[in-house]
C-alpha cells in the first residue's frame, strides 16, 4: 500500500535545512524549480520549494495523488528514479499537468520513511529540454539521502517515542489496577488493607489517587443476602 499513513511533524530547523537543499539544487543545476514533495492523505503537496526565479510551485500547493498524472506519482508508485528530458516530445508525458506550467523536463527520486513507506520525492524541473548530467543525479541522490537520514531521526523520536509513551501508560495502568480498592456495590463503603470498611468520603480524603473495584461489605451482605454466610456473625 503506497498511501503514507504516518504523518510526522518536521521540526523548523530541519525544514530550514531542506530549504537550503532545494535552493542549492536550483542554483547549481541552473533550473527554476527544486522541490521536496510530500504525500498528505489522498493528496501530494509541495512541501519545500526553491526560492528561485521562475519557480511556479509554492509550499502547500496540492493535487490528488492517485491518477494525477504528475511526474512524482510515477516516482512514488515505482519507488525509482524518473528522468523526462523533454515532455513535449514524449508521448507518455506531453499531457501531464506540469507541462501547463511550462515545466517540460523532470528528474526526481523517491524519499522513503524508515519503515519503507513513501514520504514523497525530491525533484528538479526545467522550462527547457534538460537531460541532466550524471553529476547532477549524484548530487540529488546525496541530498535525498540526507533528507532520509533526517526522517530516520525524526521518525525514531516521534513515532517510536509515541509507542514508548503508550507502553509506559499501559504499564502505569497495570500498576493502578493492581492497587484497586474494593468498594461496596450497595452502600459504597471502602475496604482498607486491614479489611476494615469506611465511608467513601473518609477514604477519599486520605487516598485521592485510589481507583476502585466492586465488592460488598458485611453489613450490606447481611441485609441483602440473609440466607448466605457471606459475613461474620
Amino acid at each position: 500500500m503506497l498511501k503514507n499513513e504516518v504523518q510526522i511533524e518536521i521540526p523548523k530547523a530541519t525544514l530550514e535545512t531542506w530549504q537550503e537543499i532545494v535552493d542549492i539544487l536550483a542554483e547549481i543545476i541552473g533550473i527554476p524549480a527544486g522541490l521536496i514533495m510530500r504525500l498528505s492523505g489522498p493528496d501530494i503537496e509541495v512541501f519545500v520549494s526553491s526560492k528561485s526565479e521562475g519557480n511556479p510551485y509554492h509550499p502547500g500547493d496540492k493535487e490528488n495523488f492517485w491518477g494525477s498524472g504528475l511526474y512524482c506519482e510515477t516516482v512514488i508508485n515505482k519507488q525509482d528514479k524518473l528522468l523526462v528530458p523533454n515532455a513535449l516530445t514524449d508521448i507518455n508525458w506531453k499531457e501531464n499537468p506540469d507541462v501547463k506550467l511550462n515545466m517540460i523536463s523532470y528528474l526526481g527520486f523517491p524519499i522513503l520513511l524508515p519503515d519503507g513507506k513513501p514520504f514523497g520525492t525530491i525533484c528538479v524541473l526545467d522550462n527547457k529540454e534538460n537531460a541532466y548530467s550524471d553529476n547532477f543525479e549524484k548530487l540529488i541522490l546525496k541530498f535525498r539521502n540526507l533528507v532520509q537520514s533526517d526522517l530516520e531521526i525524526i521518525y525514531m523520536n516521534q513515532v517510536l517515542g509515541e509507542k514508548n509513551k503508550r507502553l509506559t501508560d499501559y504499564l502505569m495502568e497495570l500498576q493502578t489496577l493492581r492497587g484497586m480498592v474494593p468498594i461496596c456495590s450497595n452502600c459504597k463503603s471502602i475496604r482498607d488493607a486491614q479489611d476494615d470498611w469506611h465511608p467513601i468520603e473518609h477514604y477519599l480524603i486520605r487516598h485521592p489517587e485510589a481507583d476502585f473495584s466492586h465488592s460488598i461489605c458485611p453489613a450490606c451482605a447481611k441485609k441483602l443476602y440473609p440466607d448466605l454466610k457471606m459475613y461474620d456473625d
